[in-house]
């Protein structure tokens, strides 16, 4: 048996297909010819441009716009202009377009490759994936397509790039298995989206079998299985079958109210990263949205958007929820997140520096422009204004500020918005969990973002794999700051959500109950689980197994039992 990490759910059972991308070589030569040469880079990135938006066209078909967006990324990156007047620079100093093309993304690559962070490795992935694509343009060879593929395919490939998946022939995969990615590469991302069972990160798999061998992969727990005798695929097709039945007794909770076994109500919310990501919250079934990322709207563009492109995104937002709330989240720019046209300082510690609030504290204008938009959209529906990364109060109150100057603008001008739109707060940091008391009496709501808060409280950067026997919130340390928070806004009469990835494991659900937490927000594919976790507890039960786990000081301790607690409840 073989490990990796499981990245998409279910299990894949069927025959092993290795995909070897095959790099392209060519001879380094000194050209005289310069602009002939141009030329030959200019067609070369026409015929890239086309063939890239072709493959986009398709994933947004199959998959959604969010995904055909990261191979867009592709065409924007490559009309960088500055990309373009280094790669032009050295073809007209004498190189070659196929060694101007290499040295030049090698050069990114190289700068994002060094981060410790995911995200920002994946950029490498990316430029990685262009360069290749690009020389072959200029060679004229052919990509990678996995299409046309025999019924149950199991694809094997050291790393399956936007491009590879673009062309997927979908209804022949059973799975994906790839030596390279993780849960936030881009192959995880369209796995999720076109719900294809994945395990990745898996050392050496493509060199440990051969086209044809039959194999079995879990999506949830990472394991793979090579040649599996007839008792242990008979086993996997239950395992697989119970799957696809739980999924579909989920259905049973569409349209349901969301409700413990008591009748007391919960909403389960979803987090979305961009516009086209409303539809698959109403889809969902989901309350509301708990959570907009904005970053969408400033990441992968020369400029800022202005006022006007904003609001029209959170107006569309705001009519298509018909009165369901929708928190949209002020630009949480900085850490992870690069974006050139600001020219920010590079920073030793970036995600302990400016970023989010922090920035807008210094920069106001570009939140002004943003709150501005919000407000105006607030006119068409239920808006709410969620602030990040606040670790002091007087960040709150700079907020607060700016939106009572904002307001008193628009009622100058007649231009209609909600007076009372509700401001909150993202706890994620541990100074705003121990202020949580003097930021209730400020805030309308508290939106708990543990993805952070385990980082910040653990002091364990959640991009290091080697962390991960810290970043937990299982910890005792993040149970009691969530507890403490929720406690802090209870006693202020102000409503509690938590929006990262703690609010959809199921294990949570009961300590999240007895806590007093009133909203869940979650990924749109999470919305039935978490709906149904929550009307399998009383609150008498909640808070009995709270109250062992409070005595409890080992985060694996806390979630064995947790286990056991969701195995017993279920019989």
């Amino acid at each position: 048996m073989l490990k990796g990490t499981g990245a998409s759910g279910g299990i894949g059972i069927g025959y092993v297909k290795v995909v070897r991308d095959q790099k392209p070589v060519y001879e380094r030569r000194r050209v005289r010819n310069t602009d002939e040469e141009l030329k030959r880079l200019h067609n070369a990135v026409k015929s890239f441009v086309e063939t890239t938006e072709q493959l986009a066209e398709k994933v947004e078909a199959e998959a959604g716009k969010k995904e055909a967006g990261i191979l867009r990324g592709h065409i924007m990156i490559l009309k960088d202009p500055v990309l373009a007047y280094e790669i032009e620079k050295l073809i007209n100093g004498g190189e070659c377009a196929e060694a101007a093309v290499e040295q030049i993304c090698n050069m990114f690559i190289s700068v994002f490759a060094s981060k410790d962070d995911d995200l920002t490795q994946q950029r490498a992935a990316d430029m990685e994936d262009l360069k290749s694509r690009l020389i072959k343009h200029l060679l004229g060879m052919d990509e990678v397509r996995l299409s046309p593929l025999l019924p149950d395919t199991v694809i094997c490939a050291r790393e399956l790039t936007p491009s590879m998946t673009a062309g997927l022939d979908r209804k022949n995969v059973a799975g994906f298995i790839t030596e390279k990615g993780g849960e936030t590469s881009h192959c995880a991302i369209l796995a999720r989206a076109l719900d294809i069972p994945a395990v990745l990160g898996t050392e050496g798999i493509v060199n440990r079998v051969c086209d044809g061998q039959r194999i079995i992969l879990d999506g949830e727990t990472g394991e793979i299985i090579i040649q599996p005798d007839k008792s242990t695929e008979e086993k996997f097709r239950r395992i697989q079958e119970d799957y696809y039945n739980r999924r579909e007794l989920l259905r049973h909770y569409l349209g349901k109210p969301t409700t413990d076994a008591d009748g007391n109500r919960f909403s389960v919310l979803c987090n979305i990263g961009n516009d086209s990501d409303v539809n698959k919250a109403i889809d969902s079934d989901g309350e509301g949205v708990g959570l907009f990322r904005t970053e969408f709207l400033y990441l992968d563009r020369k400029t800022e958007p202005d006022e006007q492109e904003q609001f029209e995104v959170y107006r569309s937002a705001a009519l298509k929820m018909s009165g369901k709330p929708v928190v949209i989240r002020t630009f949480d720019i900085g850490g992870d997140k690069e974006v050139p046209y600001l020219e920010m300082d590079s920073e030793a510690n970036p995600f302990l520096g400016i970023r989010a609030i922090r920035y807008c504290c210094i920069h106001p204008e570009m939140l002004r422009s943003q709150l501005r938009a919000i407000l105006r959209a607030s006119a068409f529906g239920d808006l709410r204004i969620l602030i990040p990364m606040v670790s002091d109060i007087p960040e709150l109150i700079f907020v607060k500020n700016m939106i009572g100057e904002i307001k008193t603008e628009l009622r100058e001008k007649d231009i209609a918005f909600n007076e009372d739109i509700k401001v909150g707060v993202m706890i994620e940091t541990p100074s705003a969990c121990l202020t949580a008391d003097i930021l209730a009496k400020e805030s309308d709501f508290f939106s708990i973002g543990t993805n952070d808060l385990i980082q910040y409280t653990m002091a364990a950067d959640r991009g290091n794999s080697q962390m991960g026997y810290l970043y937990s919130v299982f910890k005792p340390s993040v149970l009691r700051a969530i507890r403490h928070t929720i406690s802090c806004a209870k006693a202020e009469g102000i409503p509690v959500e938590m929006c990262g990835e703690a609010a959809a494991d199921p294990l949570l659900t009961p300590l999240l109950i007895s806590y007093g937490l009133d909203s869940f927000s979650v990924s749109p594919t999470s919305v039935l689980t978490i709906r149904k976790e929550i009307s399998r507890y009383t609150k008498q039960r909640s808070d009995e197994i709270a109250a062992a786990v409070e005595g409890m000081t080992d985060a694996e301790e806390i979630k064995k039992y947790l286990r056991s607690q969701i195995m017993e409840n279920a019989e």
